[in-house]
């Protein structure tokens, strides 16, 4: 096609010439912790179930990590050890969740050619009889994603009325994991959250 010929349509509403504005932002509030700093994280084991994609709620168990830190303020952040299963931050509404079911199955059918899939061809990251047909897994997770990155305020997650931590299964039911590691600061004169019985670093 002659380059001279290509015509390119804009919206009516769209003035290609105006960038975006920045909004009129409202303070809302301001914290300020002062104390020693700390670096607490905690590893998880699930086993998914369903078929995918399948939503699996797991603010709760943030939620303690960040208690047991001592945190006042800081950060979460959370990651997944795969590349076919993902977190995300969205509301744990069912209907919303079977609509972002359907959009992920639109964006990358488990039915399409993907390269990734023709295991005569495939030489590398090869798991032997136990490799699956998952190239829509990948691209499914290629949009999501492998973490969240919070903020922690007093000593709480800081989330939104309807947002939850979900843990996005894209391939079969397996074994996943999942880490929580909380950094931020802690007042000096307060102790660890004890774990599993024991304050940290001393003897039983």
């Amino acid at each position: 096609m002659d380059a001279q010929m290509l015509t390119v349509l804009f919206a009516p509403d769209l003035d290609p010439d105006t960038p975006a504005p920045a909004p009129d932002a409202i303070p809302r509030g301001m914290q300020r912790c002062t104390g020693g700093a700390v670096s607490h994280s905690e590893t998880f084991a699930v086993h998914t179930k369903g078929m995918a994609p399948a939503f699996f709620d797991v603010t709760d168990l943030a939620c303690a990590v960040v208690e047991r830190s001592g945190v006042r303020q800081g950060h979460l952040l959370a990651s997944t050890a795969h590349t076919t299963c993902a977190l995300i931050v969205q509301e744990n509404e069912p209907l919303l969740l079977r609509d972002l079911a359907d959009r992920l199955r639109r964006f990358a059918a488990s039915d399409e050619l993907y390269r990734h899939n023709q295991m005569d061809v495939r030489t590398v990251n090869m798991c032997g009889i136990d490799e699956c047909a998952n190239g829509h897994s990948h691209c499914q997770h290629a949009i999501l994603g492998t973490a969240i990155f919070l903020p922690v305020r007093v000593g709480a997650l800081a989330l939104g009325r309807w947002q939850r931590l979900l843990l996005v299964e894209l391939d079969h039911p397996r074994p996943r994991e999942f880490t929580v590691q909380i950094t931020g600061v802690a007042p000096v004169d307060e102790e660890p959250v004890p774990l599993n019985g024991r304050q940290p670093g001393r003897a039983k």
